[in-house]
């Protein structure tokens, strides 16, 4: 899809720069930067939303569930 966007001069020129030293075109690169941008973000709120799920509900482990992890931790090889 073919689109129009503004965005600052210099912005622009930074851009242009690292696509051509990176031999991308300028639509790879900002394909890859609006990618990862909404890559980044697809998480966000995930912690708040834990937080009030766990200010209503237990969160603590059982304790012979606790002791069990604990016990196969130690015998892991590192």
């Amino acid at each position: 899809m073919k689109t129009a966007i503004s965005i600052p001069d210099d912005v622009f020129s930074a851009a242009e720069n690292f696509a051509h030293q990176s031999h991308l075109s300028r639509s790879a690169l900002f394909t890859r930067a609006v990618v990862e941008f909404l890559s980044r973000r697809r998480n966000e709120g995930v912690t708040e939303r834990l937080n009030r799920l766990y200010d209503k509900e237990e969160s603590h482990l059982d304790p012979v569930l606790s002791r069990m992890q604990a016990s196969s931790i130690s015998k892991e090889k590192w």
